[in-house]
């Protein structure tokens, strides 16, 4: 944990403790890049999909990591209220790209319950892209109603209620240069 990340947790005592260190969290961004640029050429570049308003900022690091042509594109998916699930996928805003024949990434914060990426993967590819894979910073298995592949993994998390690098709670944390635990 860096000086930063203690701060964070000094001045707040809503955050229980760092599950993720920003150090950690920057190396394995970096590794998924990395990985990310193997999979695809420039001469066919794959379009990156951000699940707003939490994943952008994994997102922007990601894509400073990749060393392959790529473009970006952006939803907006809701599916929470607080910390629980509706289980009802909304669609805030849809893509402004053609993704037909593209090489589509879709770049999630958080796959926990599965319900949200099931419903978006069902979506996007009914929109016949050339390939559909899912590249997920954190993965919480123990929380999954419904089976998902997830071709990239940054972590598999514990199930409970995280905070930072992008992911809130009623629209705060998302600073949080780590990935932190909620105090119930």
């Amino acid at each position: 944990m860096t000086f930063q990340d203690q701060e964070f947790l000094d001045r707040d005592p809503r955050i229980a403790r760092v599950l993720i260190g920003s150090v950690d969290l920057q190396r394995r961004v970096t590794e998924l890049g990395r990985e990310v640029s193997a999979e695809y050429t420039s001469e066919d570049p794959p379009i990156l999909v951000s699940i707003l308003k939490g994943g952008v900022v994994f997102l922007a690091d990601l894509i400073r990591s990749m060393t392959v042509a790529h473009e970006i594109d952006f939803m907006a998916v809701s599916s929470y209220t607080g910390q629980n699930t509706t289980g009802v996928v909304k669609i805030n805003m849809d893509l402004q790209a053609s993704i037909t024949d593209r090489h589509v990434l879709i770049v999630e914060d958080i796959v926990d319950t599965g319900l949200t990426l099931t419903h978006l993967l069902e979506l996007l590819s009914a929109r016949k892209p050339k390939s559909v894979r899912v590249c997920a910073l954190l993965n919480k298995v123990d929380a999954r109603r419904k089976e998902v592949r997830i071709d990239h993994t940054g972590f598999d998390i514990p199930d409970e209620f995280v905070i930072g690098y992008g992911l809130d709670y009623n629209e705060h944390y998302r600073n949080l240069p780590f990935i932190g635990v909620l105090r119930g």
